[in-house]
């Protein structure tokens, strides 16, 4: 009964390390796709957004996917809702426009913050955890082992190495899942950070370009018919000529 249950603990602790390690290999597929897609999506969406010819023609853009192209969404949507005026009178809406962008962007970019830290968790609980499983697998076999070599009473190599031998593959696989998991995890968090620095710039330049227009997107009025219309003044007859908002006013004597 009691070798049963020293080769379950064995066998339970490499099992363990084999979820450890099918778990990292997976989160480093799937993270390593992810930083690939958003890399691609801000690289194409920042070239288009600072290739538009104003704030209005950035906010008109659509099709891109990415952090970026989200952040400014938000700041896009905020500014359009402050145009319309709103009749919501909360915490959240309180503050001049300013205020509110900022708010918006912090809380856009605290969202992509999110989804790009996520499993970076378990990358660094893998990594600090697995040697102590592997160790934990071969000081229990090794005391499997003390236990058979004393009964036995013989302390020879043959009869010792066997034993040991296969306790320690536990901690040598252990620290063969670590490795892994601590080497993506600085990389990802690397990768994080640069991706927070392009999106902290990128909301600043926003806030900034939103300045100069008084945080306000200008929207050209729909082109209409030309369609005067006299509006009599005193006893001066005005012409007024409805095209694009332009007024063509016209005095006749």
């Amino acid at each position: 009964m009691q070798n049963f249950s020293t080769a379950a603990i064995v066998d339970g602790t490499l099992w363990t390390l084999g979820a450890f390690s099918v778990a990292t290999w997976g989160l480093i597929l799937v993270k390593g796709i992810q930083h690939l897609r958003v890399s691609h999506y801000d690289r194409i969406y920042n070239k288009a957004f600072w290739r538009a010819s104003d704030l209005y023609a950035a906010s008109e853009l659509s099709g891109y996917f990415g952090p970026a192209a989200r952040v400014a969404q938000a700041g896009f949507s905020t500014l359009h809702d402050a145009d319309v005026g709103t009749t919501i009178h909360d915490l959240e809406h309180t503050g001049d426009r300013q205020e509110l962008l900022d708010r918006r962007l912090r809380q856009q970019m605290q969202k992509e913050r999110g989804s790009l830290e996520s499993g970076l968790a378990v990358l660094a609980t893998i990594g600090s955890t697995a040697p102590f499983v592997g160790l934990f697998g071969t000081v229990w076999g090794i005391m499997h082992a003390l236990q058979d070599i004393s009964k036995s009473g013989s302390a020879s190599l043959d009869v010792v190495a066997g034993p040991i031998g296969e306790a320690l593959i536990a901690t040598a696989i252990g620290i063969a899942v670590a490795v892994p998991a601590v080497i993506a995890y600085n990389f990802f968090l690397r990768r994080n950070k640069v991706i927070w620095a392009f999106l902290d710039n990128f909301a600043t330049d926003f806030v900034h370009l939103a300045l100069k227009t008084s945080f306000i997107i200008k929207r050209p009025v729909k082109r209409g018919g030309d369609t005067p219309e006299v509006v009599v003044q005193g006893k001066n007859p005005v012409v007024e000529l409805h095209r694009d908002s332009i007024y063509a006013k016209e005095a006749h004597a």
